[in-house]
């Protein structure tokens, strides 16, 4: 194809691909795009309404860094067609000869294609895993820390499992769309980095795992359409073609999240006689990530076992950091480490010869076809995945740690005062209490525009105000009649803790 990956002043590149495969593996790399805004969003709808803003920023934030990466060295460490077996090579640094050659990971699509879909799966890896940190995290050396876990970290586990001259991949492995390089490095990921950090503070909490009731409802639903369709793409794109095996894993895919929100939602209304918003969205979430491994190798009515296994098996695991004392918040570790865990085990029970040749090519077997060596194989993609994963995402925090402005933390200052007011530049969401007791959002600014609501402004019901008072100007006529409309601006407090326990809503 030529030094550069082919020459287009001298042949048609066009020729020897299907527009078919093309174009939908670039759409659903489009489709997977819209998740990354979506995570960012579904976990400020779990967060207080102090941190909110900066969990949405995280997910703007982090696409950029890493797509950067992706197009740096990433996609060469990871897909480069003279990989090795546990690292990929430079041949494609700065996407050197990324044009028209078939991609190593589907022959059916150039590179530059399977470069663009492959590259929301590290950003979207890269968001999952920022929220174990949610709340207390220094926004610089998180972005730092990002870059270099993405080359460190994802790169070598995703070049293992789906290029073809990774161990794992010429094992036998069976991973159809990221059960272990997405959810199971970054939720592995995200408890090492909640480990390090340490606990959120809360006088309240006396030490242990606070808990706190999501800051927003509507959020964590927006936010979940966003995933769930998203994850269309993630799943049916991830045949590298427009075959029927696509579409056939977007059917599991869909009937997996719907059983996973059923058996959340019914487990915790077992347990409190309520209906609940959360439990319906995480359990949705939780049968997408079991059904991730396996959306391509499985028939369609064993992604009911999936979802349900999955979801009930991550409700219960939201209790862990409990026991354990992590604080995992946002319940990454539960949900995205155990729940890809767990689909990766039950995708060698189900996978079926028949389904993965829907793509007209592939062959893969598991004990529906008698080979019970795949569950060997799958057991040790996990502990692989697992000890790489938390082994040097905990020794990369603990140097960073000690590195010359990259502290981790926030101060405990800043942390009680909310990361959108001491790390962002806008306010975020606060909420007015009117003449009537109504609640309603009314501010979204600039953290030097806060006259007439630092001195009002209130981060815990018991705590210090805002520590720092604007001068006031002189007003017009004009700024008084809007000062007093807006009268009603006082007594701001945080979301209180919450008494009820609940996996992912704290």
């Amino acid at each position: 194809m030529g030094s550069w990956g082919g020459d287009s002043l001298t042949q048609d590149l066009n020729v020897g691909y299907n527009e078919a495969d093309t174009t939908w593996v670039m759409i659903a790399g489009c489709l997977v795009w819209l998740m990354i805004p979506g995570i960012g969003i579904f976990y400020a709808g779990l967060a207080r309404k102090k941190h909110a803003i900066t969990l949405v920023w995280e997910g703007m934030a982090v696409l950029c860094v890493v797509f950067f990466q992706w197009f740096f060295w990433g996609y060469s460490f990871t897909f480069s067609h003279e990989a090795g077996t546990f690292w990929g090579k430079l041949d494609n640094f700065s996407l050197m000869k990324v044009l028209a050659e078939p991609s190593v990971g589907s022959s059916a699509v150039p590179d530059i294609v399977f470069m663009f879909f492959q590259g929301q799966f590290a950003c979207v890896t890269a968001i999952i895993l920022v929220g174990g940190a949610h709340e207390r995290a220094r926004l610089g050396p998180l972005l730092v820390f990002v870059f270099i876990w993405i080359t460190i970290v994802y790169c070598p586990i995703a070049e293992w499992t789906w290029n073809p001259s990774g161990w794992l991949s010429k094992l036998g492995a069976l991973d159809f769309a990221g059960g272990g390089p997405v959810h199971m490095s970054s939720g592995v990921g995200a408890l090492a980095y909640s480990l390090i950090c340490g606990k959120r503070k809360d006088p309240a909490a006396l030490d242990k795992v606070p808990m706190y009731k999501p800051g927003s409802m509507l959020l964590v639903v927006i936010g979940t359409i966003f995933l769930w369709f998203g994850w269309f793409g993630f799943n049916g794109g991830s045949t590298g073609n427009a075959s029927l095996r696509s579409w056939y894993a977007i059917a599991n895919t869909n009937l997996a999240a719907v059983v996973g929100g059923l058996v959340w939602m019914f487990i915790d209304f077992a347990k409190t006689r309520k209906w609940s918003t959360v439990a319906i969205c995480s359990g949705a979430l939780a049968g997408l990530v079991g059904i991730t491994p396996a959306a391509g190798f499985v028939p369609i009515y064993t992604a009911v076992a999936i979802g349900a296994t999955t979801a009930a098996i991550c409700n219960f695991a939201g209790y862990l950091k409990y026991y354990i004392q992590i604080d995992d918040g946002l319940d990454v570790f539960s949900i995205h480490g155990i729940g890809g865990a767990v689909g990766s085990i039950l995708t060698s029970f189900f996978a079926a010869d028949y389904i993965s040749h829907l793509d007209g090519s592939t062959i893969a077997k598991g004990w529906m076809n008698h080979h019970f060596v795949q569950l060997p194989y799958q057991l040790a993609a996990i502990g692989a995945v697992y000890g790489w994963s938390f082994v040097v995402t905990s020794l990369l925090l603990l140097i960073m740690n000690y590195i010359p402005y990259m502290k981790l933390r926030m101060s405990e200052e800043d942390e009680m005062l909310g990361s959108d007011m001491a790390q962002l530049a806008e306010y975020g969401m606060l909420y007015e209490s009117n003449s009537n007791g109504n609640e309603g959002l009314f501010a979204m600014g600039t953290r030097t525009n806060y006259e007439g609501f630092n001195d009002v402004y209130q981060y815990r019901a018991d705590s210090v105000r805002f520590p720092e008072q604007a001068p006031k100007k002189e007003s017009s006529p004009n700024e008084s009649e809007s000062a007093a409309d807006n009268d009603n601006v006082s007594n701001v407090t945080a979301e209180e803790s919450s008494s009820t326990p609940h996996p992912v809503a704290n």
